[in-house]
């Protein structure tokens, strides 16, 4: 029997009933999904489309109303000891603990899981020499870069090596050239580890470089409307960004986006 892939939701529904005026807004709506082992699959969508919630909902932030998650073989909601060190989740702030060093912040994650301590020091200082930010170990967040808080971020992620990660806009707030370097690193980990990866941006060109697929989600309610495969060569290099089909796939997504 083939393995269930990392990744399933079916029929998702989310319902939000406003307090004030006790209206029901469906925020998703028969949402369906399927991510296979070692795939990378970027959402898009336009404001308000319901991206965040369905994020929300994927890290257990969120029940659904109707439907069903599935993550590693585990629901990201209910038990979460059993569903620990499965998924990473890298959001779009850093959201570093303001108290820790970007060292002991890396290893946050590998103390939750019961690493020893020699163990976990040495595989987050191999994390963070590999992200390019060893000589800041012992620096606390408000020492360091916004884009050296995200790597820092990512390194926390990747600590304990999880088969799944769940990104959220994890460049949308930095600086193009930061974003650009950032790119290049997340698709060098990929080469190396290739884990499963599901990411939600609202920058269609960066779906297109870093994706196998790129996923359209409709207006409110959001569902899956539109799937894009992206048949680029890997691994992916910046002198992609300029070429036909490249370019020829972000139009293809922004035309339907738009309209």
């Amino acid at each position: 029997m083939n393995a269930p892939p990392p990744i399933e939701v079916r029929q998702l529904r989310k319902v939000f009933r406003q307090t004030t005026s006790g209206q029901s807004v469906v925020a998703i709506e028969r949402l369906d999904l399927r991510i296979a082992p070692r795939e990378v699959v970027a959402i898009v969508g336009q404001t308000g489309c319901g991206k965040s919630t369905f994020f929300d909902l994927m890290i257990g932030l969120e029940r659904p109303t109707e439907g069903s998650i599935v993550i590693g073989g585990r629901t990201p909601y209910g038990d979460f000891d059993r569903f620990r060190g499965q998924m990473a989740t890298v959001f779009q702030q850093d959201r570093l603990l303001p108290w820790r060093s970007a060292l002991d912040n890396v290893q946050l994650p590998l103390e939750l899981i019961g690493v020893a301590e020699e163990v976990r020091r040495e595989r987050s200082l191999s994390w963070l020499e590999r992200l390019g930010l060893a000589s800041f170990a012992n620096a606390y967040p408000r020492e360091l870069s916004g884009g050296m808080r995200q790597r820092v971020s990512i390194a926390r992620a990747l600590s304990f090596r999880p088969p799944i990660m769940l990104m959220d806009e994890p460049f949308g707030a930095l600086d193009a050239l930061t974003r650009q370097k950032l790119h290049r690193l997340l698709l060098e980990l990929w080469e190396a580890d290739r884990k499963t990866v599901l990411f939600v941006t609202h920058d269609v060109a960066e779906a297109v470089f870093l994706s196998d697929r790129v996923l359209i989600m409709s207006p409110r309610p959001g569902h899956i409307e539109q799937e894009v495969k992206i048949d680029l060569p890997r691994p992916r290099t910046d002198a992609m960004r300029s070429h036909p089909d490249y370019l020829g796939l972000v139009d293809k997504i922004l035309a339907k986006l738009i309209h």
